[in-house]
């Protein structure tokens, strides 16, 4: 494993191990499966870990399995407060204290303000007496670093980060968002800082993996044997203001393939074809992709119960693959078949979904395109038809 420093100087291996998309065993998450992907990462050397206090059941999933298998001084944890849910110094004490009790430590070491859009939302955070509150809180030791996630346009970005003196940051990016959100430009700006710089969505939400058949094709001829996800991974790591990539890895054969190519990425280890490459596949890319959704699932829950990253997922199939048929009957006996109906036309349109996306979706509009779609008339009569007879 090669390693990257953090402001102090300690070492922060350049995978990190995304836990948001552990894999779930029904409504729960497979303790056992990630005990022994968290446990293979460990061994193999990775040594950063990222949770949030929204990710249904992951703190606690991470914190039984580094208490049980005694690691926890081994590794970092970073997770998050959910400031955007949190309206007094109460809440945010309550829980940041639930979170040190699900993940069974007495600190962090990064934690982050999570999701910052706007600086008017770190402004209602220092209202809130959270300068203080940090403060007090890496004097007791229980926060070694602070930091920021972020999902908005790059000034805000920069605004954000001369706003206080951040330990770290995390964003987006990846060779299909280099100039989007944050950006480049961002990235830059705090490596010019001194600030390690954690990466997240690194293949968009898995967009960077399942190609379109033509880019898999550009990618078999001319990629030297790499697959689409380590050439994704190498265009990062190629970067020396990036110091930390989280990939949402779940399986032990994902984990196995991470640890090898960031055990050989360094910066310099893209070459000016593969960098041609990446511009070929990245235009393919853009010139079939309908809805620019990565899968994070902050819309979710809808209130009315639609699957919207579900939905956005088939429809952007349906646009890359040729075979129409196939992406729709995926969809069908994904989605369609489900015990709870998930459609799009049991939209309400609260608008919910759109106040919480990332991206700035016009999530309604697309939820409305993405079903006319996947469901034309034959589709959604005979998925009626199935469902009654299911039921």
């Amino acid at each position: 494993m090669e390693y990257r420093p953090d402001r102090s100087g300690a070492p922060i291996s350049q995978l990190g191990y995304g836990c948001m998309r552990f894999t779930k065993q029904g409504t729960s998450i497979d303790l056992e499966k990630a005990r022994r992907e968290v446990l293979l990462a460990v061994e193999q050397g990775v040594n950063y870990f990222d949770t949030a206090y929204i990710y249904p059941g992951s703190e606690v999933c991470l914190g039984r399995i580094l208490e049980e298998a005694g690691c926890r001084d081994k590794v970092n944890i970073a997770t998050k407060l959910p400031q955007y849910i949190l309206r007094s110094a109460a809440a945010i004490e309550k829980t940041f204290r639930e979170e040190l009790e699900r993940l069974r430590t007495d600190h962090i070491d990064y934690y982050l303000m999570h999701m910052f859009t706007d600086y008017a939302e770190w402004e209602r955070l220092q209202g809130l007496g959270v300068e203080d509150w940090i403060a007090r809180k890496k004097a007791a030791g229980a926060i070694r670093n602070i930091g920021f996630s972020y999902h908005g346009e790059t000034e805000m970005f920069l605004k954000i980060l001369d706003a206080y003196d951040w330990d770290f940051c995390q964003i987006q990016y990846n060779y299909l968002d280099e100039f989007s959100q944050a950006g480049r430009r961002g990235l830059q700006a705090a490596a010019a800082k001194g600030l390690p710089v954690i990466i997240m969505e690194p293949l968009r939400g898995g967009k960077l993996v399942e190609l379109p058949p033509q880019a898999r094709e550009l990618l078999s001829a001319q990629g030297q044997g790499r697959t689409a996800a380590e050439l994704g991974l190498r265009w990062l790591w190629d970067q020396p203001e990036v110091t930390c990539v989280l990939s949402g890895m779940n399986s032990e054969a994902m984990v196995r393939e991470n640890i090898r190519v960031a055990s050989e990425a360094q910066p310099g280890c893209v070459t000016q074809e593969d960098r041609a490459l990446v511009e070929q596949i990245r235009a393919i890319i853009r010139a079939r992709e309908k809805v620019g959704c990565t899968g994070c699932r902050y819309c979710m829950p809808c209130p009315a119960g639609v699957d919207i990253p579900g939905y956005f997922h088939y429809y952007n199939l349906l646009s890359m693959e040729g075979k129409k048929s196939a992406a729709r009957f995926e969809f069908a006996r994904n989605m369609g078949l489900r015990k709870e109906p998930v459609f799009a036309s049991q939209c309400v349109g609260c608008g919910k979904c759109e106040s919480h996306c990332p991206q700035g979706l016009p999530i309604r509009q697309k939820l409305r395109e993405a079903d006319r779609a996947l469901r034309p008339l034959p589709y959604k009569l005979g998925l009626k038809a199935a469902r009654r007879i299911l039921s």
